[in-house]
């Protein structure tokens, strides 16, 4: 079982980002020689009971969801997303790769290679919308109280998600 990193996002203009969870990023979730990342990423996501699953890119405008923590599986080709917000981090993605976004984050596209292609997906009974603009108080509430998944999208209910995610809330 290979560990995250952990990326911590201060509020970056107009994004909130989520005030105590961190980005996890896994590396190289899947094997080179896995011939559909897309199919696997969905089972993955599936098994650990997440849902909602979809398949295209990452919108190239900076957006957050409230009511959702979001799972993001690099299936194909590369790029660079900026996560965090306008003063967020730059950071390289590839095939394999798979990110877990809590409620707040920002995120968008900065460049991308021709067959950048991502599964995404969400908790149980969570759901995306795409916020553009400075969260009010009472969806910065909602960011803040949203229920923590019963799994890792990758690993299920023993996965690193599950620990460092409630470590966070316990402080």
């Amino acid at each position: 079982m290979k560990q995250p990193e952990t990326l911590f996002f201060p509020a970056s203009e107009w994004v909130p980002n989520h005030p105590f969870l961190p980005v996890l990023v896994y590396r190289d979730v899947l094997a080179a020689g896995e011939k559909d990342r897309a199919r696997a990423f969905e089972r993955l996501f599936y098994d650990a009971g997440w849902q909602g699953l979809w398949r295209n890119g990452v919108f190239s405008y900076q957006h957050y969801h409230v009511g959702a923590h979001e799972v993001l599986g690099i299936a194909a080709g590369s790029a660079e997303l900026l996560i965090g917000g306008p003063d967020g981090r730059a950071l390289q993605v590839r095939a394999g790769d798979c990110l877990v976004l809590p409620a707040g984050t920002g995120h968008k596209q900065n460049s991308g290679s021709d067959d950048f292609r991502v599964v995404g997906g969400y908790p149980p009974g969570q759901h995306a919308d795409i916020e553009t603009t400075a969260a009010t108080s009472g969806e910065l509430k909602i960011i803040a109280s949203l229920p923590l998944p019963k799994s890792d999208p990758v690993y299920g209910s023993d996965g690193p998600l599950v620990s460092l995610w409630r470590k966070d809330i316990q402080g």
